[in-house]
């Protein structure tokens, strides 16, 4: 059994008082193995931050089912984390306390709650930062605290939706890094929204590529090479390459759909 399956999922918004139908999702289906890291790529607007709301119990499907280790998904859960573009840290909260804040809904014992954030600290190379707040922190190390709170109620799952695209080229290739060294520690099932081929191409098992909306699956691509991976190498050119081409021609097709000429933006 797969950690999560994702089945015959459709998702259609409802729009406005004359309740005009946008279809975002339609027949999306895909299985993910446990330690398993998938990135998603696909157009603006092809449905790939609605999808992983959805596994996140943030939002609800049309149709389809998805299951967690063998159960469905009724709204929020402890057994998946959310890692946000924005960084979504609450401003008055220390980093701890940030890190803390599902343990506290939880209702876990201070002392527990300190030992587990403890952990996630130092996993996340916080340490000497736990009492600073956000406004005290650059922005990869914001998003190391989104990290460490998503981790800190050990999820099954973890989601991130595109967590570095706020951060600059040079951040991004480090935080890229230390995923990759913390996912090797954890072993976390990952699910990873990019509109970045070179980000995808450096860290996922498979790149998953959906097509302009409704988003579905188009192609999905294995990657069995060792980490850490060059990105000067020839294959990964050529990969990076064949992916390209791929999400252009659902870019063109994305364009065309709102334009009706077929021209880009």
């Amino acid at each position: 059994m797969s950690m999560l399956s994702i089945s015959h999922l459709k998702k259609v918004f409802t729009k406005g008082k004359g309740e005009e139908k946008l279809l975002a999702i339609k027949e999306f289906s895909l299985d993910v193995e446990e330690g398993e890291f998938i990135c998603l790529l696909g157009p603006s607007g092809c449905g790939k931050t609605t999808l992983l709301r959805i596994v996140a119990g943030l939002d609800f499907q049309t149709e389809g089912n998805i299951l967690i280790n063998g159960n469905k998904i009724a709204g929020p859960g402890s057994d998946r984390g959310m890692v946000f573009q924005e960084f979504g840290l609450f401003p008055w909260r220390t980093s701890r306390k940030n890190i803390e804040f599902g343990l506290e809904l939880r209702k876990v014992p201070a002392k527990e709650r300190q030992a587990i954030s403890q952990k996630y600290i130092d996993l996340v190379g916080l340490k000497g930062f736990e009492n600073a707040h956000p406004y005290e922190l650059s922005g990869g190390m914001k998003q190391r605290v989104g990290i460490a709170r998503a981790l800190a109620n050990d999820p099954a799952v973890l989601l991130m939706d595109e967590p570095f695209g706020a951060l600059d080229a040079q951040t991004r290739n480090l935080m890229q890094k230390e995923l990759l060294r913390i996912w090797s520690e954890t072993r976390k099932t990952v699910l990873f929204v990019t509109h970045s081929v070179d980000e995808a191409c450096f860290l996922a098992d498979r790149i998953v590529v959906m097509t302009a909306r409704p988003g579905t699956i188009k192609e999905i691509f294995p990657i069995h090479w060792a980490r850490p991976r060059d990105r000067a190498s020839v294959e990964f050119a050529a990969l990076r390459k064949k992916i390209l081409a791929e999400l252009e021609r659902e870019v063109n097709i994305s364009a065309t759909a709102i334009t009706g000429s077929g021209s880009g933006d």
